[in-house]
């Protein structure tokens, strides 16, 4: 599938998957940035992208951002098919939850993206989905 995508910066290299296995594709920060303790930044992606009609981009941590002291703030972001004007650059918020502070530096890696199908919903709405309960939320992690 080719994705339409444009570059804010075209030094930074263009998101790419790093073994044949991946099933995601690596994000670049495009500015250098401190995040200090307890505190939530977003840093620009260097990345405007076209989604394809029936998919949505999906943004999720990198499994090693943990090892630096962050987290994605809003733990998984969601590319709708139509932002991607030229003021909808993808930014990446990032927590550090350390007491000490975070750089990152240009071009580090700090998320990864999957594209990814959709299906809308039709709702059919009804009084009741099932008489017996499972036991609710957290049901079978009590014991």
């Amino acid at each position: 599938m080719k994705l339409k995508i444009q570059r804010i910066d075209k030094s930074l290299p263009l998101p790419e998957y790093k073994t044949k296995g991946a099933v995601a594709f690596d994000i670049y920060s495009r500015t250098a940035e401190v995040i200090k303790p307890q505190e939530i930044k977003y840093l620009p992606s260097n990345l405007i992208i076209r989604v394809p009609r029936g998919h949505f981009l999906m943004i999720a941590a990198r499994s090693s951002t943990h090892k630096k002291g962050l987290f994605m703030a809003h733990g998984v972001g969601v590319l709708d098919q139509d932002y991607c004007g030229p003021e909808d650059e993808i930014f990446i918020p990032l927590y550090n939850f350390t007491d000490k502070k975070v750089t990152i530096q240009k071009g580090d890696r700090i998320a990864q993206g999957i594209l990814t199908p959709i299906q809308k919903a039709v709702w059919h709405e009804v009084d009741s989905i099932k008489k017996k309960s499972r036991g609710g939320f957290g049901s079978t992690g009590t014991k």
